[in-house]
């Protein structure tokens, strides 16, 4: 099935995000597009954000279900099921930028030390998963623009883990993918 070119596939995106938090809002939402491609398997992360800050965060590392649900239940829980956050309210929601990152399948990085992960990181293109038993953690390609030091990007995602930032075992396993990013046209319809 082709592929719709990037300014059409993020309009769609987060318009479907926008529309699906409006509804839930019980705000006027307007009915965006579902053209068939959203029907295809997909896994998204939704970011909400208000005056430059993090306002909500959810998604899924793997696809699970059709792009369209994925986008709609993750815009839901960023706004309302974060639990950094409180609820987003209906006054927040005109001032709130919506994002969607749309994840390309996960893949293993295989390293023999602390220093060989290291070095196989790449700042700015990565998302990356670290696995220590029950312990799991995430952080976008787009959290590199706060911490890019890879080091530094590392130690934060174990401490997100509720591991120690300087914690190492051989068991730890890492993960990366990437993402295509889409986030409001400046002029989106605000409720």
């Amino acid at each position: 099935m082709p592929q719709p070119c990037n300014e059409e596939r993020g309009r769609v995106l987060t318009r479907l995000a926008r529309a699906r938090i409006a509804r839930d809002l019980g705000l006027p939402a307007e009915e965006p597009e579902r053209p068939a491609w959203l029907k295809q398997p997909g896994a998204a992360f939704v970011t909400l954000t208000r005056d430059g800050r993090l306002r909500g965060c959810i998604g899924s590392l793997s696809a699970r279900r059709s792009l369209e649900e994925d986008v709609e239940e993750n815009a839901r829980l960023a706004a309302f099921a974060d639990p950094r956050f409180a609820p987003l309210t209906p006054e927040e929601f005109a001032d709130t930028e919506v994002e969607v990152s749309v994840l390309s399948p996960t893949e293993p990085i295989y390293f023999t030390d602390e220093a060989d992960a290291l070095r196989q990181l790449r700042p700015g293109i990565d998302g990356v998963i670290l696995e220590y038993g029950r312990q799991r953690a995430t952080f976008l390609p787009q959290v590199w623009a706060q911490l890019p030091e890879p080091r530094d990007f590392l130690a934060h995602l174990k401490r997100k883990a509720g591991l120690p930032a300087d914690f190492w075992h051989p068991d730890l396993k890492l993960y990366r993918y990437t993402v295509e990013k889409y986030t409001e046209a400046p002029d989106h319809a605000h409720a």
